[in-house]
Protein backbone atom coordinates (compact mmCIF):
# COMPACT_ATOMS: atom_id res chain seq x y z
CA UNK A 1 0.00 0.00 0.00
CA UNK A 2 1.04 3.42 -1.13
CA UNK A 3 0.32 6.53 0.77
CA UNK A 4 -2.83 7.07 -1.68
CA UNK A 5 -3.93 3.81 -0.82
CA UNK A 6 -3.56 3.79 2.75
CA UNK A 7 -5.66 7.19 2.76
CA UNK A 8 -8.34 5.55 1.32
CA UNK A 9 -8.51 2.49 3.19
CA UNK A 10 -8.47 4.72 6.34
CA UNK A 11 -11.86 7.25 5.11
CA UNK A 12 -13.93 3.97 3.85
CA UNK A 13 -12.45 0.81 4.51
CA UNK A 14 -14.84 -2.02 6.27
CA UNK A 15 -13.23 -2.28 9.62
CA UNK A 16 -11.37 -1.40 12.64
CA UNK A 17 -8.02 -0.45 13.93
CA UNK A 18 -6.20 -2.28 16.78
CA UNK A 19 -4.41 -0.45 19.52
CA UNK A 20 -1.38 -2.02 20.18
CA UNK A 21 0.37 0.92 21.92
CA UNK A 22 0.54 -0.44 25.98
CA UNK A 23 3.83 1.74 26.95
CA UNK A 24 6.00 1.67 30.10
CA UNK A 25 3.56 2.42 32.33
CA UNK A 26 0.38 -0.12 31.36
CA UNK A 27 2.40 -2.77 30.15
CA UNK A 28 2.72 -4.89 33.40
CA UNK A 29 -0.80 -4.54 33.24
CA UNK A 30 -1.42 -5.56 29.84
CA UNK A 31 1.06 -8.71 30.62
CA UNK A 32 -0.90 -10.10 33.22
CA UNK A 33 -4.43 -9.79 31.42
CA UNK A 34 -1.93 -11.78 29.18
CA UNK A 35 -1.17 -14.41 32.31
CA UNK A 36 1.85 -13.62 32.72
CA UNK A 37 2.90 -11.91 36.16
CA UNK A 38 5.00 -9.20 37.34
CA UNK A 39 7.96 -11.83 38.56
CA UNK A 40 8.16 -13.48 35.22
CA UNK A 41 10.90 -10.45 34.35
CA UNK A 42 13.62 -8.87 35.78
CA UNK A 43 14.92 -5.69 33.77
CA UNK A 44 12.60 -3.58 31.70
CA UNK A 45 14.04 -5.09 28.62
CA UNK A 46 13.17 -8.30 29.87
CA UNK A 47 9.58 -6.70 30.19
CA UNK A 48 9.51 -5.19 26.77
CA UNK A 49 10.89 -7.87 25.14
CA UNK A 50 7.91 -10.19 26.66
CA UNK A 51 4.87 -7.61 25.52
CA UNK A 52 7.21 -7.45 22.10
CA UNK A 53 6.52 -11.55 21.90
CA UNK A 54 2.39 -11.06 22.55
CA UNK A 55 2.43 -8.18 20.01
CA UNK A 56 4.39 -10.52 17.36
CA UNK A 57 2.02 -13.19 17.69
CA UNK A 58 -1.05 -11.30 17.02
CA UNK A 59 0.37 -9.50 14.28
CA UNK A 60 0.79 -12.95 12.43
CA UNK A 61 -1.71 -14.46 13.31
CA UNK A 62 -3.66 -15.89 10.80
CA UNK A 63 -6.75 -13.68 11.69
CA UNK A 64 -5.32 -10.60 11.92
CA UNK A 65 -5.37 -9.19 8.44
CA UNK A 66 -6.21 -6.29 6.75
CA UNK A 67 -9.69 -7.65 5.44
CA UNK A 68 -11.45 -6.81 9.18
CA UNK A 69 -8.65 -5.31 10.75
CA UNK A 70 -7.31 -2.22 8.62
CA UNK A 71 -5.01 -0.12 11.17
CA UNK A 72 -2.92 -1.03 14.35
CA UNK A 73 -1.29 1.47 16.48
CA UNK A 74 2.15 0.59 17.30
CA UNK A 75 4.47 1.74 20.73
CA UNK A 76 7.69 3.17 19.51
CA UNK A 77 9.53 -0.35 20.45
CA UNK A 78 7.08 -2.53 18.64
CA UNK A 79 7.37 -0.22 15.62
CA UNK A 80 11.28 -0.80 15.76
CA UNK A 81 10.93 -4.65 16.16
CA UNK A 82 10.11 -7.41 13.83
CA UNK A 83 7.56 -9.73 13.13
CA UNK A 84 8.32 -12.72 11.00
CA UNK A 85 11.53 -11.82 9.87
CA UNK A 86 10.57 -8.34 8.73
CA UNK A 87 9.54 -4.77 10.57
CA UNK A 88 6.75 -4.36 12.07
CA UNK A 89 5.38 -1.74 9.96
CA UNK A 90 6.45 -3.82 6.66
CA UNK A 91 4.32 -6.84 8.12
CA UNK A 92 1.59 -4.49 8.93
CA UNK A 93 1.75 -3.13 5.75
CA UNK A 94 2.19 -6.85 3.60
CA UNK A 95 -1.44 -7.84 5.34
CA UNK A 96 -3.20 -4.71 4.55
CA UNK A 97 -3.41 -3.22 7.78
CA UNK A 98 -1.99 0.85 7.96
CA UNK A 99 0.41 1.23 10.50
CA UNK A 100 0.09 4.28 12.86
CA UNK A 101 2.64 4.95 15.82
CA UNK A 102 2.01 6.54 19.60
CA UNK A 103 3.70 9.74 19.96
CA UNK A 104 2.80 11.32 23.11
CA UNK A 105 5.09 10.83 26.14
CA UNK A 106 2.48 10.49 28.80
CA UNK A 107 0.34 12.87 31.31
CA UNK A 108 0.76 15.50 33.13
CA UNK A 109 -0.98 15.84 36.57
CA UNK A 110 -4.70 16.67 36.75
CA UNK A 111 -5.09 20.43 36.42
CA UNK A 112 -8.67 22.16 35.60
CA UNK A 113 -10.11 18.84 35.43
CA UNK A 114 -7.78 17.02 32.51
CA UNK A 115 -4.10 15.65 32.14
CA UNK A 116 -2.38 17.63 29.31
CA UNK A 117 0.51 15.65 27.35
CA UNK A 118 4.08 15.33 28.92
CA UNK A 119 6.75 17.33 26.63
CA UNK A 120 7.56 16.04 23.12
CA UNK A 121 11.07 17.25 22.48
CA UNK A 122 12.38 15.04 20.31
CA UNK A 123 8.95 14.80 18.23
CA UNK A 124 10.30 15.45 14.91
CA UNK A 125 13.16 12.81 14.88
CA UNK A 126 10.14 10.44 15.73
CA UNK A 127 8.00 11.35 12.83
CA UNK A 128 11.02 11.22 10.44
CA UNK A 129 12.29 7.61 11.45
CA UNK A 130 8.86 6.57 11.55
CA UNK A 131 7.78 7.55 8.23
CA UNK A 132 10.82 6.49 6.85
CA UNK A 133 9.71 2.91 7.95
CA UNK A 134 6.36 3.17 6.19
CA UNK A 135 4.25 4.49 9.19
CA UNK A 136 1.12 6.28 8.13
CA UNK A 137 0.28 8.49 11.30
CA UNK A 138 0.46 8.34 14.63
CA UNK A 139 -1.71 8.67 17.82
CA UNK A 140 -1.50 11.04 21.08
CA UNK A 141 -4.04 10.86 24.33
CA UNK A 142 -5.27 13.20 26.47
CA UNK A 143 -7.42 12.88 29.29
CA UNK A 144 -10.50 14.84 30.48
CA UNK A 145 -12.09 13.87 33.98
CA UNK A 146 -14.40 16.60 34.49
CA UNK A 147 -16.90 19.74 32.16
CA UNK A 148 -14.02 22.32 33.14
CA UNK A 149 -14.35 24.53 29.54
CA UNK A 150 -11.25 25.85 30.21
CA UNK A 151 -9.48 22.35 30.58
CA UNK A 152 -10.97 21.02 27.67
CA UNK A 153 -10.31 23.81 25.72
CA UNK A 154 -6.19 23.87 26.33
CA UNK A 155 -6.66 20.07 25.63
CA UNK A 156 -8.09 20.37 22.61
CA UNK A 157 -6.06 23.33 21.72
CA UNK A 158 -2.56 21.14 22.65
CA UNK A 159 -3.78 18.07 20.62
CA UNK A 160 -4.14 20.42 17.30
CA UNK A 161 -1.13 21.87 17.60
CA UNK A 162 0.91 18.53 18.53
CA UNK A 163 -1.47 17.26 15.36
CA UNK A 164 -0.31 20.10 12.83
CA UNK A 165 3.64 18.85 13.69
CA UNK A 166 2.56 15.67 12.71
CA UNK A 167 0.81 17.15 9.34
CA UNK A 168 3.65 19.03 8.55
CA UNK A 169 5.77 15.94 7.89
CA UNK A 170 3.41 14.11 5.98
CA UNK A 171 1.79 12.02 8.30
CA UNK A 172 -2.22 11.74 9.35
CA UNK A 173 -2.51 12.37 13.51
CA UNK A 174 -5.18 10.56 15.60
CA UNK A 175 -6.17 13.20 17.62
CA UNK A 176 -7.30 11.23 21.08
CA UNK A 177 -8.60 13.69 23.51
CA UNK A 178 -10.53 10.69 25.98
CA UNK A 179 -13.64 11.38 28.10
CA UNK A 180 -13.04 9.14 31.26
CA UNK A 181 -15.96 7.35 31.45
CA UNK A 182 -16.40 7.15 35.22
CA UNK A 183 -16.56 10.59 34.76
CA UNK A 184 -20.05 12.68 36.92
CA UNK A 185 -19.65 15.14 34.64
CA UNK A 186 -19.17 12.81 30.84
CA UNK A 187 -22.08 14.41 29.08
CA UNK A 188 -21.13 17.80 29.28
CA UNK A 189 -17.87 16.88 28.96
CA UNK A 190 -18.71 15.51 25.02
CA UNK A 191 -20.99 18.46 24.88
CA UNK A 192 -18.01 20.96 25.52
CA UNK A 193 -15.27 18.99 23.28
CA UNK A 194 -17.41 18.73 20.78
CA UNK A 195 -17.88 22.38 20.34
CA UNK A 196 -14.10 23.01 20.81
CA UNK A 197 -13.00 20.09 18.75
CA UNK A 198 -15.41 22.16 15.95
CA UNK A 199 -13.42 25.25 16.67
CA UNK A 200 -10.14 24.15 16.01
CA UNK A 201 -11.15 22.01 13.06
CA UNK A 202 -12.59 25.27 11.08
CA UNK A 203 -9.21 26.57 11.83
CA UNK A 204 -7.60 23.93 9.69
CA UNK A 205 -6.37 24.96 6.26
CA UNK A 206 -8.66 23.86 3.93
CA UNK A 207 -7.79 20.36 2.48
CA UNK A 208 -6.50 19.36 5.61
CA UNK A 209 -7.78 16.41 7.72
CA UNK A 210 -6.82 14.88 10.65
CA UNK A 211 -8.75 11.75 12.26
CA UNK A 212 -10.06 11.70 15.75
CA UNK A 213 -10.16 8.96 18.20
CA UNK A 214 -12.88 9.75 20.83
CA UNK A 215 -14.58 7.38 23.95
CA UNK A 216 -17.80 6.82 23.21
CA UNK A 217 -20.38 9.39 24.19
CA UNK A 218 -23.08 9.04 26.63
CA UNK A 219 -25.69 9.97 24.08
CA UNK A 220 -25.31 8.19 20.54
CA UNK A 221 -25.13 10.31 17.90
CA UNK A 222 -23.08 13.06 20.11
CA UNK A 223 -20.04 13.20 17.62
CA UNK A 224 -22.42 12.54 14.04
CA UNK A 225 -21.22 16.62 12.99
CA UNK A 226 -17.95 15.35 13.53
CA UNK A 227 -18.40 12.02 11.39
CA UNK A 228 -19.58 14.06 8.90
CA UNK A 229 -16.89 17.10 9.15
CA UNK A 230 -14.86 17.82 5.35
CA UNK A 231 -11.78 17.99 7.76
CA UNK A 232 -12.23 14.42 9.74
CA UNK A 233 -10.98 11.60 7.70
CA UNK A 234 -11.89 8.88 10.25
CA UNK A 235 -13.47 8.82 13.80
CA UNK A 236 -12.69 5.50 15.86
CA UNK A 237 -13.60 4.78 19.30
CA UNK A 238 -11.54 3.54 22.53
CA UNK A 239 -13.16 1.12 24.77
CA UNK A 240 -12.18 3.19 27.66
CA UNK A 241 -12.62 0.54 29.95
CA UNK A 242 -15.49 -1.32 28.69
CA UNK A 243 -15.53 -4.81 28.34
CA UNK A 244 -15.69 -5.58 24.79
CA UNK A 245 -19.45 -6.81 24.59
CA UNK A 246 -20.69 -3.70 25.90
CA UNK A 247 -17.97 -1.78 23.97
CA UNK A 248 -19.53 -3.47 21.14
CA UNK A 249 -22.92 -2.31 21.60
CA UNK A 250 -22.26 1.13 22.50
CA UNK A 251 -19.81 1.12 19.49
CA UNK A 252 -23.06 0.08 17.50
CA UNK A 253 -25.22 3.15 18.30
CA UNK A 254 -23.08 5.24 16.53
CA UNK A 255 -23.04 5.60 13.07
CA UNK A 256 -19.74 6.07 10.83
CA UNK A 257 -18.10 5.20 13.92
CA UNK A 258 -15.13 2.00 14.65
CA UNK A 259 -13.38 0.90 17.06
CA UNK A 260 -9.89 1.76 17.78
CA UNK A 261 -9.74 -0.82 20.94
CA UNK A 262 -6.77 -2.20 22.51
CA UNK A 263 -7.94 -4.19 26.51
CA UNK A 264 -11.18 -4.97 24.61
CA UNK A 265 -9.06 -6.84 21.62
CA UNK A 266 -6.80 -8.44 23.75
CA UNK A 267 -9.00 -9.47 26.71
CA UNK A 268 -9.66 -13.20 25.86
CA UNK A 269 -5.90 -14.28 25.03
CA UNK A 270 -3.33 -15.86 27.31
CA UNK A 271 0.55 -16.96 26.80
CA UNK A 272 -0.67 -20.23 27.84
CA UNK A 273 -3.04 -20.82 24.99
CA UNK A 274 -1.54 -23.57 21.94
CA UNK A 275 -1.63 -21.04 18.66
CA UNK A 276 -4.56 -22.67 17.83
CA UNK A 277 -6.43 -21.72 20.57
CA UNK A 278 -5.15 -18.28 20.06
CA UNK A 279 -5.80 -17.49 16.52
CA UNK A 280 -9.27 -18.49 17.13
CA UNK A 281 -9.48 -16.38 20.48
CA UNK A 282 -7.93 -13.38 18.34
CA UNK A 283 -10.25 -14.54 15.56
CA UNK A 284 -13.74 -14.29 17.91
CA UNK A 285 -12.37 -11.02 19.07
CA UNK A 286 -11.72 -9.48 15.95
CA UNK A 287 -15.42 -10.79 14.41
CA UNK A 288 -17.15 -8.87 17.51
CA UNK A 289 -15.34 -5.85 17.37
CA UNK A 290 -15.65 -5.73 12.71
CA UNK A 291 -19.54 -6.25 13.45
CA UNK A 292 -19.74 -3.32 16.05
CA UNK A 293 -17.83 -1.32 13.66
CA UNK A 294 -19.58 -2.06 10.58
CA UNK A 295 -22.89 -3.01 11.62
CA UNK A 296 -24.97 -0.56 13.48
CA UNK A 297 -28.08 -0.25 15.39
CA UNK A 298 -31.04 1.62 14.60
Amino acid sequence: MNVTEMTAKMASGKGFIAALDQSGGSTPKALKGYGIEEGAWSTDEEMFGLIHQMRTRIITSAAFTGEKVIGAILFERTMDGDAGGKPVPAALIERGVVPFIKIDKGLEDEKDGVQLMKPMPELDALLERSKALGVYGTKERSVINSANPAGIAAVVKQQFEVGKQVLAHGMMPIIEPEVNIKSETRAACDTILLAEILKNLDELPEGTQVMLKLSLPIVPGTFDPLVAHPKVLRVVALSGGYKRPEACVELAKNAGIIASFSRALLEDLRHQMTDAEFDASLAGAIDEIFTGSTVKSA
